[in-house]
């Protein structure tokens, strides 16, 4: 079940969306290595915990070194992960383009594959809004949009604009 709350869009630059509310999933926790080392132990693997984790922390340790390669790495059923580039502003020709004028930075993208892949989520998941402590179903807005990515990397485009096809991520 996917918790969601409802967010005011009070960006003035996104006119299409500005002013109407838009749906946020509600993300209850984050698990790190050992907390999914622990989940994956307890699903009767034959695997150790130690063997579980070393296999996941090598595989982290790998991945991040080939998508800095330019590799893009296809994980079935989960992801493909590649790089991305943050580009701050267009140059008028290829001549006046410099890294330092025209790009922000890296990010990391996530593409959703196979099982896991949007069309499969549409189907699979179930929605329910979150209900708030005044008992209405009504939620205090208390992180309106403002257009700019949350403090945690996830994009938050509204109405159709910004990036699309996974989370980004900065590097």
């Amino acid at each position: 079940m996917i918790q969601y709350v409802l967010k005011k869009n009070i960006n003035e630059k996104m006119p299409n969306a500005y002013g109407k509310f838009f749906a946020y999933p509600v993300i209850t926790q984050t698990y790190d290595i050992d907390q999914l080392v622990d989940h994956m132990a307890s699903h009767n693997t034959p695997f150790s915990r130690g063997a579980i984790k070393g296999m996941i922390t090598d595989m982290v340790a790998c991945i991040r070194e080939l998508v800095l390669q330019g590799i893009a790495v296809k994980i079935a059923d989960l992801a493909i992960l590649s790089i991305g580039i943050k580009n701050k502003a267009g140059a008028a020709t290829e001549k006046e383009f410099t890294i330092a004028k025209n790009i922000e930075g890296l990010k990391i993208r996530a593409r959703g594959t196979g099982d896991f892949s949007c069309l499969n989520l549409s189907l699979d998941g179930t929605l329910k809004k979150a209900s708030a402590l005044l008992g209405d179903g009504t939620t205090t807005d208390t992180n309106p949009d403002t257009g700019k990515d949350t403090p945690g990397g996830e994009n938050t485009d509204q109405g159709g604009s910004g990036t699309t096809g996974g989370s980004d991520v900065g590097i």
